[in-house]
């Protein structure tokens, strides 16, 4: 079978491996439709992700079909639409005990630090297995994943119900975080970036107020939005510091601010306002697999919008043009998809 392999940051090569042998009687073998290219791996294409060795099969993003199940499997049947976690775990460590498996301190994702899904054919475990409808799209299937970051983040703070949010940030991540939050009963929704064209896409999806903070400053645009309500919660899904420095320093006395974006170099907090202030931070890790199920609920039921973000399709021996497509267009590309 083909598999695309990242030997070395900016090299992708596709090669032909063993298909997967005799699977474990609680696998289940996928044949892989869609791969999502992530943030995450551009990082890793950039050599900029801190986690993450060489060589690398990336993928973990994904939808497929099942093709083949282990004879205790009872999550899923053959012929059915289905993705899958990406987390392996220790289920030993305190994290994992208390069911804070996306914490888990051995923790490894595959795509990153275990090889992914970036090949025709993938094994995954049962427990990890997400079943979605026929109904469903396997673009949007292989959209369960970063939808599940979404779902995840919005629950991890006291709750979104009835306030303020900011999310800092108009990828694709910080558009699906800005939907649950909507989803999830908030209050009002901004969402902030420099770029038109992802703000432009927040509002096809259903976020109506935007901010651009070249254009206007953070503070002024808050305010013109909240009123002197102000915002309870902030969310920084861009990844840069100084995205960090005004969600800390203009949210709410008492606010809480959840940070789920990847840092290519670690930033500074301002202590001085946490402490102040009386702020609570969040970190924010990837998902659990009751994410994954609601995020297929709500993208089911359209409550969460995805065709706006679907940039391209490039097939699996473009590998390596997709992501020189989303250099080259810089802020004018969302979800590009790997098609098998």
């Amino acid at each position: 079978m083909k598999q695309a392999i990242m030997n070395t940051p900016g090299n992708i090569e596709i090669r032909d491996v063993e298909l997967p042998g005799e699977l474990a009687p609680n696998e289940v073998l996928l044949k892989i439709h869609r791969i999502g290219v992530c943030g995450s791996d551009i990082h890793v294409f950039h050599g900029e992700h801190p986690a993450t060795p060489y060589p690398v099969v990336q993928g973990h993003e994904y939808s497929a079909t099942i093709v083949a199940v282990g004879n205790a499997v009872t999550a899923g049947k053959v012929g059915q639409r289905a993705t899958a976690r990406p987390q392996l775990v220790c289920g030993k460590c305190g994290p994992c005990k208390r069911g804070q498996y996306n914490a888990c301190q051995e923790l490894k994702v595959q795509g990153f630090q275990a090889p992914g899904a970036a090949q025709e054919y993938f094994v995954v475990t049962e427990d990890r297995l997400i079943v979605f409808p026929d109904t469903m799209s396997f673009d949007y299937g292989a959209m369960i994943e970063p939808a599940s970051v979404g779902a995840h983040s919005t629950s991890r703070c006291s709750g979104v119900e009835g306030k303020n949010v900011v999310v800092s940030g108009a990828g694709t991540i910080g558009n699906l975080v800005a939907q649950f939050a909507k989803a999830r009963g908030a209050k009002n929704v901004l969402i902030t970036d420099v770029s038109d064209y992802k703000l432009n896409k927040a509002k096809e999806c259903g976020i109506e107020n935007t901010l651009n903070i070249l254009q206007t400053p953070f503070a002024e645009g808050v305010k013109a939005v909240f009123g002197n309500q102000g915002y309870q919660i902030g969310f920084e899904a861009a990844g840069v510091q100084s995205s960090l420095d005004v969600l800390i320093a203009n949210v709410e006395k008492g606010g809480e601010v959840v940070i789920l974006g990847v840092y290519a170099k670690n930033p500074v907090v301002n202590m001085y306002f946490v402490g102040e202030h009386e702020l609570s931070l969040f970190g924010s890790m990837m998902y659990r697999q009751e994410d994954y199920q609601e995020a297929v609920k709500l993208i089911s039921t359209g409550a969460i919008v995805l065709e706006p973000l679907l940039s391209k399709h490039f097939l699996f021996n473009q590998y390596l043009d997709a992501y020189k497509y989303i250099g080259e267009q810089g802020d004018k590309v969302m979800k590009v998809m790997i098609d098998l």
